[in-house]
């Protein structure tokens, strides 16, 4: 495709989570791009991905709980799209043979099989959900090795990574920084963390996302989770990671080279810029959304984290340096104590206490298979649930 001069990948593109936030951004970019929408697949809500598929008209679509999956094979019979159910049918979609760029954001664990069926068969991962990295980033690595599979980050952090690091060699980077809106508990004191309701959790001051990864930003295990991913898809030491605190969202992350150049990567906080990088990669195109104005910005402001109040940083720097299954152990226990949370079992200072505390228990596989990183994953959530 051709747009104003410049020529765009035409990748057939298959969106797994294309019901929530960032799926929904990723079809506006399809759009805008007149990229062809190969599959589509989500979690339960039939009626938002029978309105997408009447949309984009791809070849597939599955929805991982098969009772909505009947649902939409009845709302769609005729349609010429193909309708998969249960978490194989997601695979599916995954894997089918009409995609050349498969976006993951699916949240959670769930996305991991999906991830490693693309990868497996060579295909373009723009990856959108961090835990399939955090999980087995070794793993995923080394299948994308194998089959020719390349990775491109959509995580807005990472992908400002990504992009800044064209700047230099790799052995030329000494750190690099992830900036933290900080959420919406910046200011407030830890003392009145007791207090905090999910709903107080789910205002997010700058950026609009799903529940699970608004929750991650308000207790910044999002950073926690970020640092594992950092490590796995940049190859760097956790020791070359550092988290700094950006309210504004306006500057994503920065790498800073041996000379003491620091390249950093700007924009509005809007999904829709790094989802159109990896659609168009290693291309540029005019894109949609709204342009920065410094001027109306007027400051940038960063500061450095608070430790006590958010201890799960710390967290995150542990399960990097330990490596092995304690990445799944740390996006596992997160999971449940965020459900549990959301659930108003627990209060929010309890989401860092069970995470440590099942960290604290587990036994650490070193070079672990897929089978011990579920296995890991497993029992993180089952011990979260009896602390």
């Amino acid at each position: 495709m051709r747009d104003g001069g410049y020529r765009v990948n035409t990748r057939r593109v298959a969106v797994l989570g294309s019901t929530g936030s960032v799926g929904r951004s990723a079809l506006d970019v399809a759009a805008h791009l007149g990229v062809p929408v190969a599959g589509l697949a989500a979690r339960s809500d039939w009626r938002a991905l029978k309105e997408q598929v009447e949309r984009f008209h791809p070849a597939r679509a599955a929805l991982a709980d098969p009772a909505a999956g009947d649902e939409l094979q009845k709302a769609l019979d005729g349609s010429g799209t193909a309708v998969h159910k249960g978490t194989e049918g997601v695979r599916a979609v995954a894997a089918a043979a009409e995609s050349d760029l498969v976006l993951c954001a699916i949240s959670g664990a769930a996305c991991l099989g999906p991830v490693l069926e693309a990868a497996a068969r060579g295909k373009t991962l723009a990856l959108a959900n961090k835990e399939s990295m955090v999980m087995a980033g070794p793993i995923l690595l080394e299948t994308a090795k194998r089959s020719g599979a390349a990775i491109l980050p959509v995580d807005s952090e990472h992908s400002a990574i990504f992009q800044a690091l064209l700047g230099g060699r790799r052995e030329e980077v000494r750190r690099v920084f992830l900036t933290a809106s900080g959420g919406p508990f910046a200011r407030t004191p830890r003392a009145e963390f007791d207090r905090i309701t999910p709903e107080e959790a789910l205002r997010h001051p700058t950026w609009t996302m799903g529940g699970k990864i608004t929750i991650d930003s308000a207790t910044m295990f999002n950073k926690a989770l970020e640092i594992v991913e950092a490590k796995w898809l940049f190859g760097l030491d956790p020791a070359q990671i550092e988290v700094i605190i950006h309210p504004q969202s306006i500057v994503h992350s920065m790498v800073e080279f041996v000379d003491g150049s620091v390249i950093a990567q700007m924009g509005v906080p809007d999904m829709r810029t790094p989802i159109q990088y990896a659609f168009t990669y290693p291309a540029r195109a005019p894109g949609s959304v709204r342009r920065l104005d410094l001027a109306e910005v007027k400051a940038l402001d960063f500061e450095a984290p608070d430790l006590e109040k958010f201890p799960s940083i710390r967290l995150g720097y542990r399960a990097a340096e330990a490596g092995g299954t304690m990445g799944a152990v740390l996006n596992a226990a997160n999971e449940v104590a965020v459900e549990l949370f959301m659930g108003k079992k627990i209060p929010f200072p309890r989401i860092f206490e069970i995470v440590r505390t099942v960290m604290e228990r587990h036994a650490v596989v070193p070079r672990p298979s897929l089978e011990d990183v579920l296995r890991a994953d497993g029992w993180a959530r089952q011990e979260a649930r009896s602390c």
